[in-house]
Parts: C-alpha cells; structure tokens; sequence
C-alpha cells in the first residue's frame, strides 16, 4: 500500500500538469518562431514516441548537446518520461570533456543540435552502440524533425517514477576528473518547488534565457511554465540584443551571470533602453563586484536578486531584492540567506559549527540535494561527510543569517560564470616539452570575477612563448579554461611536503580582497 504521504512526483509530471493548464498560451518563442503550450505538450509525446520506438528503456543515460531550443528542450523532458536520465553536455565544453562524460555514464543515445553543432555531434555518434538523434536533419543519426512528423499525434505518457535518476550532470574537483552528480526525480521537482517559493519570479514570467538551458539557466523554465509564462530563447549573449529582447518583448524576468552585466553595464545603448518591464534581475554562478552591482541598481534599478547553488545541490541560498540596499552596502557581498527547504550549517574540519561570524564550510541538508558522485563511491563519502553535503565553499554569517562566501576550499576556479578545473589546465601545459612545471590559480578581475592565471617553469635551456601556451590550451581544453594571464618564474614555492604551494602564490594576488575565491 503506498504511504498517502509520499507524493510520488516526477519531473514530467509537474512539465505536462503546466503545459495542459493554459494550451493555447505560448510557451517558448524565439526569433523567428514560438512554440504554444498545446504544442510544447505534443511535441514531447512524439518524441517520447520516437525514443520508445527505437529501444531508449527506464534507466538508460541520454545525453543532450543542443543551444538554446525549444525542441531541445522538449526531447530532454520527453526521455525522462520514458524514465531515462539526461546529462547535458555544455554547449561552450570540449570535445575530449564531452566523450569522457559519454563514456563515464555509459550513454546510449546522443540527442544532438546538428544545426551549431555538427562536427561535434558527428564525432561524438561514432561512439559504438551509440543511437543519436539529430533535432533537424543531418548527414548522421535520426532526424527528429522528420521523425515526429511521420509518426503522428502521441500523447506523452509518464512512465518514470519519482526514485528514478533524471539528471546526471557533471561537475569536476582538484584531481581533474569530473564527476557525475545524479539527482532523482523527486530531488528536481524540490529544486523546482524551492524557485517557486523563495525566489520573487512575476506573477505572470516572460523569462529571457541568455545563458545555456541546459545549465543553471534551465532551472527557470519548469517554474515559468507552472507559472502560466513564457520563456523567450536566445543564441547566445549579444548586449544589443539582449537590450532589444527586453523592451520589445517586455521581458520581466531573466538571469545573467555577472560578465554579462558588465557588458550590458558597459554598453553605451543602456542608457537609452527601456528595461520598465523588468521585474527581477538574477545573477550568480561566480562572484560579481559590489561596485558594479551598485552600479547596476542604480542605472537599471531594484531589480536584482541574487542565487548560489552548485550542481551537486540546487539551490542553496537567495540574496532577495529587498537586501540590494544602499543603504546597506555589506549586504551586497553577502550570497543570501538559505531557501526555505533547506537546513545550513557552516562546520569546521571536524564536522562542529563554528561560532557566529567565524568562517566554516557551508554544509547543506535538503531535498533538492544529489544522491551522489555516479560510479564515484569514495568521492561521494566524502562530500557527504558527518551526514551533510560539503560544498567546499567557505563562508561567514551574519546575526540575521545571510552567508557571505570568503574562500573556496579546493582549486576549482570560476570564470565568467564557468567552472574550470586547475589540474585540467596544468596537464596541458605540462604538455609542451618546454614546460617543467606549471600552476594555475584564479585571481580577482573586474571583468571575470576571477581570472584563470598560469605561473609556468621552463626546463633549463628552453622556451616557449605564453601565446603558444594559452592557444593549446584553448585547443584542448576550451577558451573558458585557457588562461587570461601567464607568467613565467625560475622556481614555484613549495610546502614541506614537496607540494605546489598555491596559497603562497595567490597571496600577492588576493591581498585586501573581501571575498577570496579561488
């Protein structure tokens, strides 16, 4: 007999109970077309058609490579309902990066935006046993396009269950291998229950999405859609466009990290544009100047609110738009208070609270929290330490409980709201046969919130240029994860122990700031 208590809710649910409440609203638009409520739900019963038709059972991993699209987005929702899991490989990642996740997941299908993807999604479908499928057509794979419209009407049917995994998305540590944080289905729709109640979206959204929906951006869309709104889908970030979205539109709602609203601080069309619809201005995924968050409510107004969450447990805590006061400025580096479903403890190394005001490790209990590190058994021990998750981030909090981060514990460096992996870009650099060693830490920038910096030793006698460095990491590992400054040195300090000594490097970069990431 099932516990009445037990809810039971997936994730599909909550997508086709919003997309059946108002059918003839529109649901997605984008330039040049829109997609409706009625459609939104048709679309993803044909493709769940499709995917049950070609083998895809509960439990198989389906990865999904696409840009901003509504049918992108419709196909990663019609695969849970078959109760399979999506991992979203980002659209800005690696090749390499996107064939180990492939392969550390064991993923089966490819469903791949061949439209601003096409090398890449062709590489990735030679991958054996792999059945990929294209969202238009390609000279790979099974057009989806043509797919959904042969097959005929299909009406979605939910046959995933709330325990089942539906997301395996990954994240990465010190050691450079990434890690597959899975989160059940049950595990989403808190993270969706918890938008709706702690963070101020419009009565009625028209959300921008700016950044990937595949990432933290696509949070929003489930919460916009219960809402009875309207998610407008962009490209990529262009300021000019992102002004004319807003006022043509009269968006109400969207998210950026904070090089985006340098950028749109910095664009001389701000000051003509009518951002009045505006309603709530998120941002968040790395650190952004108080001095330009002043700056920001002040030329486009009160507006702002800040999150903080990680992949492994989304979200964590919310800055409202009430505490971006002037009157107030400290608040303005706090990360916000904890959201309502979840319990928050700042623990020392031994798993004991820290006094009030004292800095300890911010630790998280709640529903929306991953269950653990995929095939990573250690690892996942280890971020749940003393029955908490450890996010690795360091913070202080004040008397009336906002959390203000001042460290990071590990090496992970976060750049223009990206994360990027030090050791990832020390073993390219050790690559090159002129390098003897090389270290790579992030350091304050106006720009990035934090700068990925490479201090390289060459071996006697030799020499490489930093041009040459910083293009072969860009090569294989990205342009977020090559280096915006590298300097070269005779000798790196070192511990005791023989080790690298990074706090001694980032000293001389982080003295006198408040907020010490990296």
């Amino acid at each position: 007999m099932q516990d009445a208590h037990d809810v039971g809710l997936t994730l599909g649910t909550l997508v086709l109970r919003a997309l059946a409440r108002h059918p003839d609203r529109t649901a997605f638009t984008w330039e040049g077309g829109e997609l409706s409520y009625r459609g939104a739900a048709d679309l993803i019963g044909r493709l769940q058609k499709v995917f049950l038709n070609h083998g895809l059972q509960r439990g198989d991993r389906v990865a999904v490579l696409s840009a901003n699209r509504a049918d992108g987005w419709c196909a990663g929702v019609a695969a849970q309902l078959c109760g399979a899991a999506t991992t979203a490989l980002h659209p800005k990642g690696a090749l390499s990066d996107h064939q180990f996740q492939l392969e550390d997941c064991d993923a089966a299908f490819l469903v791949a935006d061949a439209e601003a993807f096409g090398d890449v999604g062709a590489a990735l479908s030679a991958r054996p046993g792999m059945t990929t499928f294209t969202l238009t057509a390609a000279e790979y794979g099974v057009d989806l396009s043509r797919a959904v419209a042969r097959i005929g009407a299909a009406t979605a049917r939910d046959l995933a269950q709330a325990s089942d995994i539906a997301t395996l998305n990954y994240t990465g540590g010190t050691t450079g291998r990434s890690k597959g944080a899975f989160r059940r289905h049950q595990a989403l729709v808190a993270s969706a229950v918890a938008i709706l109640a702690d963070f101020e979206l419009p009565r009625r959204p028209y959300y921008l999405a700016v950044a990937p929906i595949s990432h933290v951006s696509g949070t929003k869309v489930l919460p916009t859609l219960i809402r009875g709104g309207c998610v407008h889908l962009m490209s990529g970030f262009d300021t000019g466009e992102v002004l004319t979205a807003i006022e043509r539109r009269r968006i109400n709602f969207t998210l950026m990290v904070p090089t985006m609203l340098y950028s749109l601080l910095d664009d001389a069309r701000l000051a003509k544009a009518d951002l009045s619809s505006l309603e709530l201005l998120l941002y968040g995924a790395s650190p952004m100047s108080p001095t330009r968050l002043a700056e920001g409510m002040d030329r486009i107004g009160p507006v702002f609110a800040q999150l903080f969450g990680q992949t492994e447990c989304y979200p964590i805590t919310y800055l409202p738009k009430e505490d971006h006061d002037p009157a107030h400025p400290q608040w303005l580096a706090s990360c916000g208070f904890p959201v309502s479903s979840n319990r928050i403890a700042l623990l020392d190394d031994e798993g004991h609270a820290v006094p009030l005001g004292e800095a300890g490790e911010i630790c998280v209990r709640g529903p929306s929290m991953m269950e653990g590190y995929w095939n990573q058994p250690e690892q996942t021990e280890e971020a749940m330490q003393f029955g908490w998750l450890h996010t690795g981030d360091v913070a202080r909090a004040d008397e009336q409980g906002r959390l203000y981060i001042v460290d990071r514990k590990k090496d992970m460096i976060v750049t223009g709201g990206f994360n990027v992996y030090t050791r990832a870009v020390e073993d390219v650099l050790g690559a090159h046969p002129a390098v003897a060693m090389a270290a790579v830490i992030g350091v304050p920038d106006p720009r990035w919130g934090e700068a990925v910096t490479a201090i390289v030793v060459c071996h006697p006698g030799e020499q490489v240029s930093a041009r040459t460095l910083i293009q072969q990491v860009k090569d294989l590992k990205g342009a977020a994860h090559a280096p915006k400054k590298l300097e070269f040195v005779d000798a790196l300090p070192l511990t005791s122990l023989g080790k690298i000594d990074k706090k001694a490097l980032r000293a001389r970069y982080w003295a006198g700031q408040s907020r010490q990431i990296g």
